[in-house]
Order: structure tokens, then C-alpha cells, then sequence
């Protein structure tokens, strides 16, 4: 079985759970996050370790792409999957959106393929939107993307979350936990986010006399914040990379959370009920991170912030609005895994 597409922090969950009954999976992937990034991205590294065989597919995409080297990569893209499937040979595709999907997907139906597709946003995203045409079915993260697809395709199953999330809602409590300072965990997803970055090292010096500061810089090496944040040294400030096990550590401390508003880290945010700080990326499609923002609004765990607003005086501000929200834990399904397994194995068996 062929996975692509997506964060692979979810699929990967469910990749691991397909090989404990016996499937083999192999990947379609990005080894490198960003153009011009030298380093193995957080998929590659983790897919690998995971002994899961890894293929680099340098596919484009349309979404505000001027570049013409990186346009070339669309048709390039449709030519390597074609190739890759044929010579994988597999019996099914599991999508997990993005871009690296549409080339898949589209050669895999002419190709006799069966596929489903998993959207994580509150949205539809554009490649979703696309391959749902082709896919057997479409499996949503929350209730409100259920009305962008076919009713008789769409399914909710919610976000496959790590058994480390889940461990961390069995341990809360909605009591705050006794420590001298506010703990913020501060975090960009795994390719990290150089505008909060930047906003984070000017103020380190202030910041550290109010709160603990948990700091996931990304490891990207296009702006390289990971070798500006390990060459600061100030009590009461941790840095790192990218670790799975060390952000869910600090997810589980944090008593505020400041964060992009990616779809998996919104899941968990309104799973576990967390207050945090949002800073939508604004260029997105479909100005989804807002979407996405808004549902924890919505739920009172979260402030947001305006990217072209974010500075140290609105962080300081809207840290301690979120302290104040009162919000519980969203409803949200926990049992995705288990569904899209159940859905997988009796689409596309």
C-alpha cells in the first residue's frame, strides 16, 4: 500500500498500525521540506526509522508558484509517480491530502488503483477538493468538512493522534500544575516558523523573566534559526529542533501554547483542551490556518494573533488573555485510527 501526502505525523500512526496486520507500506514523500533545504525533513527521517521504505516524489504544485524550475516539477511529478507505481505495484493508495497527492492518486485511478483521501483541515483543501473526484472515499478530521465533499463519500473519523496525545488527556487534569513561572511552549511545526522564531530571539531576554520557554525551532536550513536558538544561553529557555517525543513533553507541560495553526496541531490543542496563542499563516489556500484558528476560538482556548501584528507587546498581551480563557476540550473523536483502518480495509481490499 502506497501513503502520500499530508503531514505524516497522523498517517504515520495509521502506517504503523496496517503493518501490525500484515500490510506493507511504502511512502511517497518529501526528504527535504522546503526549496533549497539541505536537510532531511522530519518525515523522511521518521518514516525511515520506522523501517518504512521512502520515495522521494519532487512533485510541484499551481498554488502561488512563479518559480519556473519549481513549475517544472507538475509534469515531472505526474512522470514519477506513474513510474513509481508501476514499479511498487501496489494494491491501494491512502492520501492524506497536499499536493504530493494529485500526481498519485491521478496515476494510480488510471492505473486501476483504488485510493481514499484524508482531509485534516476544517476546510477542503485544493488537492482534496481535486483527487475526491477519483477516491473510493474521503475520511474528515472534524464535523464541519463534511459539507465540502459527496455525502456518499465523506466520512468522519477525526485525526489518528500519537498514543502519546492520548496518554497526555488521561493524565490531565483541568487543575493548573504548581510551577514558579508560566511554562509557554513555542512551536512552528516541524519545518518551524521563521516569523515567530524572529519575534522569540529579539525578546528572549524579556521573555525569560516572565515565563519558561519551551522553544521547537524547526530544523530547516534555509533560515537555520535552530543554530540561532542553540547559541542562546539564558536560564529559563529550552530549544530544540524537531523531537516528537521532546514536543509532546513540552505539549504536556505547557500551560499556554504559541503555534501556527496547522491542522495537527489545532486537533490536539482543541483535543486536550490547551489555551494557547494562534498565528494563522495568512498566505495559505483557502485561508485555512484562520479556519482552523477560529474552531479553538470558538471553543475559548484560543487567541489569535495577525501574523503582520505579532510582536513582542501582542504576545505578551495575548499570552495572558489565553491564561484567562476558560475553555474545555473540544469533542472530538480519538478513535480515528481504528476507523480509517476499518474503512481502508473494507474500501480497498
Amino acid at each position: 500500500m502506497v501513503f502520500t501526502g499530508g503531514h505524516h505525523t497522523s498517517s504515520l500512526v495509521v502506517a504503523h498500525a496496517l503493518q501490525a496486520r500484515g500490510w506493507r507500506v511504502v511512502w511517497f514523500g518529501h526528504r527535504h521540506s522546503m526549496w533549497g533545504d539541505t536537510a532531511d525533513s522530519a518525515e523522511y527521517k521518521e518514516v525511515t526509522t520506522a523501517g518504512i521504505k521512502f520515495y522521494d516524489l519532487l512533485a510541484g504544485k499551481f498554488y502561488k508558484t512563479y518559480n519556473p524550475l519549481k513549475l517544472v516539477r507538475i509534469p515531472w511529478g505526474f512522470i514519477q509517480a506513474f513510474v513509481l507505481l508501476l514499479w511498487t505495484r501496489p494494491v491501494a493508495i491512502v492520501s492524506w491530502g497536499g499536493y504530493l497527492a494529485v500526481p498519485t492518486v491521478i496515476c494510480g485511478w488510471l492505473l486501476g488503483i483504488p485510493s481514499i483521501t484524508h482531509e485534516q483541515t476544517v476546510v477542503a483543501g485544493w488537492a482534496n477538493k481535486l483527487i475526491s473526484l477519483l477516491v473510493k472515499k474521503i475520511a474528515v478530521s472534524w464535523p464541519s468538512s463534511l459539507s465540502y465533499y459527496p455525502t456518499d463519500k465523506a466520512v468522519l473519523t477525526g485525526l489518528p493522534l500519537r498514543p502519546e496525545i492520548l496518554k497526555i488527556k488521561q493524565r490531565m487534569t483541568m487543575n493548573d500544575h504548581e510551577l514558579p513561572r508560566m511554562t509557554i511552549y513555542v512551536t512552528g511545526g516541524k519545518q518551524g516558523s521563521h516569523v515567530i522564531n524572529q519575534v522569540i530571539f529579539k525578546n528572549i531576554s524579556k521573555l525569560v523573566n516572565k515565563y519558561q520557554i519551551v522553544h521547537q525551532t524547526g530544523i530547516s536550513t534555509v533560515f537555520n534559526d535552530v543554530h540561532q536558538a542553540q547559541m542562546i544561553n539564558s536560564r529559563g529557555y529550552t530549544t530544540f529542533g524537531f523531537d516528537s517525543a521532546k514536543a509532546v513533553a513540552a505539549l504536556a507541560a505547557a500551560d499556554v501554547v504559541v503555534s501556527r495553526a496547522g491542522a495537527h496541531i489545532t486537533y490536539e490543542l482543541g483535543f486536550l483542551g490547551k489555551k494557547c496563542v494562534l498565528v494563522p499563516i495568512p498566505w495559505v489556500s483557502h485561508h485555512e490556518q484562520d479556519q482552523n484558528a477560529q474552531e479553538l476560538v470558538t471553543a475559548g482556548l484560543a487567541v489569535i494573533v495577525p501574523e503582520a501584528k505579532f510582536g513582542y507587546t501582542t504576545l505578551v498581551t495575548a499570552v495572558n488573555s489565553a491564561r484567562q480563557l476558560t475553555g474545555l476540550p473540544i469533542n472530538l473523536p480519538s478513535d480515528a485510527t481504528h476507523s480509517i483502518i476499518q474503512l481502508i480495509e473494507s474500501e480497498l481490499e
